[in-house]
């Protein structure tokens, strides 16, 4: 187990490296660039493959307590280590990064977006698979932050050299938000850890903050959650995220939106609430209002992208949706609740899988019609996915009815328990407050469903023969095979959410405690 998680967080990076060799001739099949693909598709591969064999070999009759464990001795002089583990609420986050990983090599396999040369590609796909995989497993503030930092750099080539119109600016925004907020984030790591004397976020956790006083914790708070805010995205940080989702390719897309989120998220629930519960509990008010509001904000964004007339640009509108439904996340964590952080977790899970789906499909809609545009797309009466393409039209329409929250999938949960963790806030928490951002959010879902069903009726429905005259493909062997494990998790998740909540309540029950079950 220990070598496991060694092994899965430190692979992809030596497969980056490796992906910058020459391929041996035996290997090279029929080009180079396809060697290149396929070594990409055999190292996401194995590490989904450790990351499947680490789930089957966790205790799951002991969620709360960190398993898999690396503890050595990195920077004496600092007290920093290399310090790793998983419990129940990074272990469902490092299987859905293993997963998304494995379907977007293999997606690229036989689908490469344009852009410079395959083995850049490859490489930086698993230098990205490493920071997002190891964020989740260090448990070191430090490392913590350098796990981090390291995506920012891969993520933002992915967007500048094989992104499409625009894609300059929108890298150079995405990473000037990022790196701002993170130099911000990295004051309050530093505050934390030499105001307490370590940087071990096992043992702050247990401590619960016993060492720091109230205006250390609510500095470190403001300025971790600053960091931790824009990459979530929340509202009014979000300006970065639908410029980058609209001109990054489609697995870039897929995994900005699937991962890359959640690591805002996590490290809200990692660090702040168990390191810092007098800080959060004087922020959290205001956390919530945020929240509130993105939800709110967002869902009018896409009603208004969704709306005939409007140019509006489906991957835009995905991406305006996506600090919707991470609103639902922070209102969750805000609420400070068993039952609202448990909701943040299970809706993080939920939003990989069918938003990572959402943007698969978008891209293989503008791949075939050439554009995003709504109006475009719709023509006159409707672009009639259901008579052109019946599988994607069901895909799609499958997407979007579990991205509104429809009971039995996914999406119902993670967001119906935050709502419910909004309702009852933890003591001290201002009650008549937190049940106006649950009206908020209640109202955000009925938006959400306004807007996906208008996008539904005007891709999926209509007549055919009006429409573009195209032949249109339906979904091809590859399609299938990057999308179906995607929707049929969200399936699993949705009739049997036990699944999850089983691995995540006895650990978010013990965060909560300060270290007792």
């Amino acid at each position: 187990m220990q070598f496991l998680l060694v092994f899965v967080v430190a692979a992809p990076l030596l497969g980056a490296v490796a992906a910058l060799l020459p391929a041996p001739p035996g290997l090279k099949g029929k080009s180079p660039e396809q060697a290149v693909l396929r070594h990409g598709v055999t190292v996401t591969g194995v590490i989904l493959a450790a990351a499947i064999a680490l789930t089957l070999g966790f205790d799951h009759d002991t969620p709360s307590r960190f398993q898999a464990t690396t503890d050595i001795s990195w920077i004496p002089a600092l007290n920093v280590r290399i310090h790793l583990g998983i419990d129940g609420i990074s272990l469902p986050l490092l299987l859905m990064t293993a997963l998304l990983f494995f379907l977007c090599a293999l997606y690229s396999y036989f689908k490469l977006p344009a852009g410079p040369s395959p083995k850049a590609f490859v490489a930086l796909l698993l230098v990205l698979e490493t920071g997002t995989l190891a964020t989740f497993a260090v448990l070191d503030l430090l490392l913590f932050f350098l796990a981090f930092e390291m995506v920012l750099i891969p993520m933002y080539f992915l967007i500048a050299r094989w992104g499409g119109a625009q894609r300059q600016a929108a890298a150079w925004k995405f990473i000037l938000y990022t790196l701002l907020g993170s130099v911000v984030m990295l004051l309050g790591l530093l505050l934390i850890g030499l105001n307490s004397g370590t940087f071990d976020m096992v043992t702050l956790a247990t401590d619960n903050g016993r060492e720091l006083s109230h205006t250390t914790q609510l500095l470190a708070v403001l300025a971790i959650g600053i960091g931790l805010a824009v990459k979530t995205p929340m509202w009014p940080l979000h300006s970065w995220l639908p410029d980058a989702h609209t001109a990054a390719p489609t697995v870039g897309s897929v995994l900005l939106a699937g991962v890359l989120l959640k690591m805002g998220t996590y490290g809200f629930v990692r660090i702040l609430l168990p390191v810092t519960p007098s800080g959060m509990a004087t922020v959290a008010p205001y956390l919530g209002a945020f929240a509130a509001v993105g939800i709110v904000y967002g869902s009018l964004a896409c009603l208004s992208l969704a709306r005939k007339g409007n140019k509006g640009d489906l991957k835009r509108l995905i991406a305006y949706s996506s600090v919707g439904h991470m609103g639902f996340v922070l209102l969750g964590i805000a609420s400070m609740t068993p039952t609202g952080v448990n909701g943040a977790l299970f809706a993080n899970i939920a939003h990989g899988l069918i938003t990572g789906l959402l943007f698969f499909l978008v891209g293989a809609l503008k791949d075939r019609y050439g554009t995003a545009d709504l109006d475009t797309l719709a023509g006159v009466t409707g672009a009639a996915l259901y008579g052109r393409a019946p599988r994607m039209g069901a895909f799609l329409a499958f997407a979007a009815v579990a991205s509104l929250g429809l009971p039995g999938l996914a999406g119902f949960w993670g967001e119906m328990l935050a709502l419910f963790g909004a309702f009852d806030p933890a003591e001290g928490l201002s009650r008549p407050a937190f049940l106006t951002y649950m009206a908020f959010g209640a109202f955000g879902t009925l938006l959400t469903a306004a807007y996906l069903l208008i996008v539904v009726r005007r891709v999926c429905m209509g007549d055919p023969k009006s429409g573009p005259e195209l032949v249109l493909a339906d979904v091809h062997r590859y399609e299938f095979a990057a999308w179906t494990p995607l929707a049929a998790l969200t399936v699993l998740a949705g009739l049997w959410p036990a699944v999850l909540l089983g691995l995540t309540d006895p650990a978010v029950q013990k965060l909560l405690a300060g270290g007792n079950s």
